[in-house]
């Protein structure tokens, strides 16, 4: 929750109790979103730690062999995977930390009826999108006249 709450801060400029309940309104509001992004994130975080852990391992045997043939590689090899293992936990942690940050700037740009201009072209049409969907479903709400 905390994680949460610091983007929120970062975002709004707000205190830290404040954006702590904006953030758990947004993720009680956008639950399925949250929830689908986590899993997703959490995949995608394992496959990186593993290729990360396992390519750094792989050449560091290898890199090994080919400069001391002699030498017996059980050691460094642990060494390497230890080692690898923190930089990959380190690396895809700050991924997950810009996934999360992202989701909330999307959402509170849907939410908050913040001028999507200053969203990156890249990803305006999925905010424009949304948003002519939004006015289309008030409008044909207040189109139909109760009888």
């Amino acid at each position: 929750m905390n994680k949460n709450a610091y983007i929120q801060v970062a975002l709004c400029s707000t205190s830290f109790c404040t954006s702590a309940k904006t953030a758990f309104m947004l993720i009680m509001k956008n639950f399925a979103r949250f929830g689908t992004m986590a899993v997703l994130g959490n995949i995608i975080r394992f496959i990186g730690m593993a290729f990360i852990v396992t390519a750094t391992t792989v050449l560091g045997y290898f890199i090994l062999v080919l400069l001391h043939p002699s030498a017996s590689p059980t050691f460094p090899v642990l060494i390497y995977a230890s080692t690898a293992y923190v930089v990959a936990k380190l690396y895809m942690n700050v991924y997950g930390l810009a996934s999360d940050t992202a989701l909330q700037c999307f959402i509170a740009v849907e939410e908050q009826g913040i001028d999507p201009s200053i969203v990156p072209s890249e990803l305006r049409s999925f905010v424009d999108n949304k948003g002519k969907k939004q006015k289309a479903a008030a409008g044909k709400e207040s189109s139909v006249s109760p009888e």
